[in-house]
């Protein structure tokens, strides 16, 4: 008995090679790309005929079978881990369909390598326009709640101490630019992978006259790829994928575990309603954050993924081959599936959580995260340069934490202390300018640089941000109605063909 699939193979696949590699990938492979495979063996149909290379008799009774497969679905093939692959599995349900003769006709000028880069590309795209409206659905919910949080005092942190006041919304703005960015390099991914390797067959191309062209376009891209080797060789645009998709779930969890340690009692920021918690099965008082925990843990899994497909392509050769153009992008898929999974729970955690402005003005009010306006006072009110007003405020707080006392206790007679103390001479602040300064809110206000977190400048700065990711909406939209139009128009050829001949 010999190989399935090539009579160069005296001998079958041994049960080994077939439980371990061939049928967990046709299990893998097959559905997923069996919508795809009919789409590209009608495009390169489609071609073959236009080309002459097919005569119109044996396009029809192949278009006809092609869509016979469409209409039935994959459940209706027989699958064999014997012919090793999805491919191989497909084409001998088509043979069954039409005969031996008819049905290996299709293959013609070209080959399995360049048909898994093509559906490689595709996938890819389809899970990028997809992931990128997740992405922009989450910013523009977040956009939405930093409208309504715009002048929400809390403390800002560095180093997970009481920095300066900010907002919640300036809070929300900033990770909306971050996201934007994340947007950036899905966009340039749609770029990686717009273009069509079909026709590069193995690696060199063909001798037939194939119109590549076409090919392309029936299948929405914009261009033929123009390197047939660099068409089967390269899975970069996965790998960029992969690495856009960690990036984006790092800055996700940098959110989650903000909203993490704000949302317990010790901090009182932000509560969670029941329907995003879990509880405990011992202790009947707990209510966990089930669904920052697994996000945070997501993003770990992302990593992971990223990194195999960069570890699987590393040092393999610049062609094709099993673990540098198959092996490397099955992490892909599972990243896309759950960064699709984790947009969603972002997305419902910021639309759900509640802040608690009362507790987090308080406590931007007693944790001394405005005494750097008090140095910017006495820069300005009292001549003094910036390092000797650290050093006097520094002394302040110094005097404030020795005496149990909050930042909202400051006054004028202890920074004329420590002015006497640093620079021996006495300083005099207007108590009302004083008060302004350890005011949160006030404090907030007056902070009118470019980025500041002022809410004027807030709400301006969401609308820019707002203009900016209906720009990238739209051009996300734009790739997804070109590969939609390119879908339509192959159906609609396909059926002309198989209508227009049997008519004749």
């Amino acid at each position: 008995m010999e190989s399935k699939v090539s009579t160069r193979l005296k001998q079958p696949l041994a049960q080994e090679v077939i439980d371990s590699i061939f049928l967990p990938r046709l299990n893998r492979e097959f559905f997923a790309n069996f919508e795809l495979l009919n789409q590209i063996n009608q495009a390169h149909l489609l071609m073959l005929h236009g080309q002459g290379i097919l005569t119109p008799a044996q396009a029809t009774r192949l278009a006809a079978a092609l869509r016979q497969m469409q209409d039935d679905g994959p459940d209706a093939v027989t699958l064999d881990p014997a012919r090793e692959e999805a491919y191989f599995n497909y084409e001998a349900h088509l043979i069954s369909l039409v005969g031996q003769d008819l049905g290996g006709r299709l293959h013609t000028a070209r080959s399995r390598n360049d048909i898994g880069a093509t559906i490689d590309r595709i996938r890819v795209r389809d899970f990028t326009v997809r992931i990128g409206a997740a992405l922009a659905q989450l910013a523009e919910d977040a956009l939405a709640r930093a409208q309504r949080h715009a002048d929400d005092v809390m403390p800002g942190y560095t180093h997970m101490q009481a920095a300066q006041p900010i907002t919640y919304g300036y809070y929300l703005s900033a990770l909306v630019d971050a996201w934007t960015r994340d947007l950036d390099r899905l966009q340039h991914v749609l770029g990686s992978a717009d273009g069509s390797p079909l026709g590069a067959c193995a690696l060199a191309g063909t001798s037939f006259p194939i119109e590549r062209d076409s090919t392309s376009d029936l299948l929405g891209f914009s261009h033929p790829l123009p390197s047939a080797l660099d068409g089967v060789a390269s899975r970069d645009f996965a790998l960029e994928l992969n690495a856009a998709l960690a990036i984006m779930m790092v800055t996700c969890s940098r959110m989650v575990q903000d909203f993490y340690i704000w949302s317990t009692p010790e901090f009182g920021f932000l509560t969670f309603p029941d329907r995003v918690a879990s509880t405990s099965s011992i202790m009947p008082q707990k209510k966990n954050p089930a669904v920052l925990e697994y996000l945070r843990g997501k993003t770990g899994h992302l990593i992971g993924l990223a990194t195999a497909s960069f570890a699987t392509v590393k040092s393999t050769h610049f062609t094709h081959s099993g673990d540098s153009s198959r092996e490397s992008t099955r992490t892909c898929w599972e990243a896309c599936e759950e960064a699709l999974r984790s947009l969603a729970l972002m997305a419902l955690l910021v639309r759900e959580a509640s802040p608690n402005p009362a507790r987090m003005a308080s406590r931007a009010a007693q944790d001394f995260s405005t005494v750097t306006d008090l140095a910017d006072l006495l820069v300005r009110d009292a001549d003094v340069s910036f390092r000797d007003a650290h050093h006097i405020i520094g002394a302040v707080v110094r005097e404030a934490l020795d005496q149990g006392l909050d930042a909202s206790r400051i006054d004028s007679a202890m920074i004329a202390r420590a002015a006497r103390e640093q620079l021996g001479r006495d300083i005099v602040l207007d108590a009302a300018a004083l008060q302004a300064c350890l005011d949160p809110s006030r404090n907030v206000a007056a902070r009118r640089s470019p980025g500041g977190p002022a809410p004027a400048l807030v709400r301006e700065r969401l609308e820019a941000q707002s203009q900016a990711l209906r720009h990238r909406r739209n051009a996300l939209d734009a790739v997804r109605e070109r590969a939609d139009s390119a879908r339509a128009r192959l159906r609609q050829r396909v059926e002309t063909l198989i209508s227009s001949t049997t008519a004749h």
